[in-house]
């Protein structure tokens, strides 16, 4: 049997724009399906059902998440149908989920492969579940849509509001405990740890939600609250709570957070979000000591 070192290693060399073909990415998926079906005989029926029987990662993807997401009152087949002609329907869905797994490929290091994140990981999951509920909150079919969302949190323990607003490339690393709320928007190219709020702070109605910027970075079990803004590529430090707007390429942290000021000659990060660097700020940034 092979070892794990040689069958998992590090990203394969990806084409200039995967984005624009999302058939490179389901080809990787299915190849790693395979070597893995051959080296663990266990997994090979559950690697052929979720994966080396569909033509394509809409359909698999559409058919995992009826399985997982399904109950003894709403049916795999019905959601099944459903994740289908909402992917079929939207080119915008289908390259965001390629992006959202080269974003786990490319910034986890415990991700192994595409496949293990298609099948495996829950952040991915919640998040292309959560897509679709928000395509049918646009189309004014909200029962279904707070129904998909209840789904989701039950299963996944990520509370996503149907009607918040995601870019591409989004990671929500080990995503237990996330809650985004209504109103809230969340650029391209933003990573997120797990127990990260992004809240209201009150009952009032209206926009209410904190919009987070391209790029920006957001520790574990940081907090955010209100109608702030998060400009692209910041960092919020881990059980950071923000009140207030952070400026772009800023780094927040503590309770209640306060800006790190930069020291003379330090380097600004462009894209925190994509480089997963939660702790260079210590020693580039600030005099900081314990």
């Amino acid at each position: 049997m092979p070892t794990g070192d040689s069958r998992y290693s590090s990203p394969p060399p990806q084409p200039s724009d995967p984005d624009q073909d999302p058939s490179w990415v389901w080809a990787e998926i299915k190849a790693e399906a395979r070597r893995d079906a051959e080296s663990e005989p266990a997994l090979a029926s559950y690697l052929y059902s979720t994966i080396l029987s569909h033509s394509s990662l809409d359909r698999s993807l559409a058919f995992h998440l009826g399985n997982k997401l399904c109950s003894s009152t709403l049916l795999s087949t019905l959601l099944y149908d459903l994740f289908l002609n909402t992917f079929a329907g939207d080119p915008d869905l289908r390259s965001a989920a390629v992006a959202d797994l080269r974003a786990a490929r490319s910034r986890d290091p415990a991700c192994v492969s595409f496949s293990h994140c298609l099948l495996n990981y829950k952040g991915f999951l919640a998040c292309q579940a959560h897509r679709v509920a928000h395509k049918l909150w646009t189309q004014s079919r909200k029962p279904l849509a707070l129904a998909l969302q209840s789904r989701i949190s039950d299963v996944f323990a990520v509370d996503i509001h149907p009607g918040a607003k995601l870019g591409k490339g989004i990671l929500f690393d080990h995503a237990t405990g996330v809650v985004v709320g209504e109103t809230a928007v969340i650029g391209n190219n933003v990573s997120i740890l797990h127990h990260v709020t992004l809240g209201g702070t009150g009952k009032a109605g209206g926009d209410r939600h904190p919009k987070i910027g391209d790029g920006v970075l957001i520790g574990a079990g940081a907090t955010i609250l209100g109608n702030v803004k998060i400009g692209a590529g910041a960092k919020i430090g881990a059980g950071s709570v923000v009140l207030i707007n952070v400026p772009p390429r800023a780094t927040a942290v503590g309770n209640p957070a306060r800006l790190v000021e930069e020291k003379e000659g330090s380097k600004v990060e462009e894209c925190p979000g994509m480089s997963m660097d939660h702790t260079s700020f210590i020693s580039d940034w600030s005099d900081y000591t314990i």
